[in-house]
């Protein structure tokens, strides 16, 4: 890699990168899941912070997560999703990179002109930013997690997209860690420098990760090859042996209650994870500091309760441990709605555990 030289593209015996071939370009792409779980754990954070800088009621502040799931994941997936069809993966992790800079450093004239008077305009900015930084996540998570799956042996597909995510995890309880020393600790807890100094560094970050993408021949996998290393009678019948149909999408109604259920799942994982730190503040004794650092530990047990949500369904059913986790996790969420003080906190927290499979 010294003096921007490009690397020689792996070779891709029977179709896909086999031993240390796959190291450099798959650590490469776990990068990719690196940053968008570190920008994830930012995000819950900002919340409470330009609740307390810019005087913004709760519900205003979800215009975060609205913008982030609704605006980037839900509308421009498929725009990712046809560029990668038509380009590759290589230029559609180049756009998405692009784009999560992009939004990264737009963080910094936004705070730089953001005052009290003019503090909800400001907050339409930041979520313009957060727009453009959840489109290029979108682009990376539609090329990431599928290239991650094709590049190497397909017997190891799944353990390796599991490995993968696990990063996504690690770097999601970092970003509270940061936010806590950087976002709400003395003067910094009423401005917003440094929350322009942190998005900075994330958008180098973006680029850095952009250039080392440019300079590498990674390889690419063709739609064809996809194909014919997954014959299509591997999809002529679900996980638990029923017939799939090829009927209509509104007659398949396995997909649609999924779909439902699925939606439900990430509304509720999102908006818990939204308004922890204001729940710990508001319920308990704690200071938005340390609220912040305890959200950073209830993403630590999501991060373990995947791992081990894993391990179990290699012996169990995953439909049977669905309703386990399922169950335990209104159990617990009854708690929290009715409870308060350092308890009520901590049930929260494990709460995470359940929410992971």
């Amino acid at each position: 890699m010294a003096g921007g030289v490009p690397i020689d593209a792996p070779a891709l015996g029977s179709g896909f990168l086999r031993g240390k071939a796959l190291i450099f370009p798959l650590s490469l792409v776990i990068s990719l899941f690196f940053l968008w779980g570190f920008s994830y754990g930012l995000l819950d954070v900002l919340n409470k912070h330009f609740q307390s800088v810019l005087d913004i009621t709760k519900l205003q502040s979800t215009g975060l997560q609205v913008v982030y799931f609704g605006g980037g994941y839900l509308l421009f997936s498929p725009v990712a999703a046809e560029v990668m069809k038509r380009k590759g993966y290589k230029t559609t992790i180049l756009m998405g990179l692009s784009l999560y800079s992009l939004g990264a450093v737009m963080f910094w004239p936004t705070a730089h002109f953001s005052t009290f008077d003019n503090r909800i305009a400001s907050f339409g900015g930041f979520c313009a930013c957060t727009l453009v930084i959840a489109c290029g996540l979108a682009t990376l998570e539609t090329a990431a997690n599928s290239y991650a799956v094709v590049i190497g042996d397909p017997a190891s597909a799944s353990a390796r997209l599991q490995f993968c995510q696990s990063w996504n995890g690690v770097a999601s309880f970092i970003g509270p860690l940061i936010a806590s020393k950087f976002f709400f600790t003395g003067k910094n807890a009423h401005n917003l420098v440094n929350v322009q100094f942190v998005y900075l560094a994330v958008a180098c970050a973006g680029v850095a990760i952009a250039v080392l993408f440019l300079v590498t021949k990674l390889p690419e996998v063709s739609e064809e090859m996809l194909n014919s290393s997954t014959p299509a009678e591997n999809f002529a019948a679900d996980e638990f042996g029923n017939e799939i149909g090829q009927e209509p999408l509104y007659k398949q109604y396995n997909m649609m209650f999924g779909f439902l259920a699925q939606f439900c799942y990430v509304g509720a994982q999102v908006t818990v994870a939204s308004f922890f730190i204001n729940y710990a503040t508001e319920n308990a004794t704690f200071s938005a500091a340390q609220a912040s650092n305890m959200l950073s530990y209830a993403l630590i047990t999501f991060t373990v309760g995947r791992f081990i949500a894993t391990a179990l369904a290699t012996v169990f059913q995953a439909d049977f441990l669905l309703m386990i986790y399922a169950t335990v996790a209104i159990a617990l969420n009854a708690y929290v709605c009715a409870g308060h003080g350092t308890a009520a906190v901590a049930v929260l927290i494990v709460l995470f555990f359940c929410e992971a499979p």
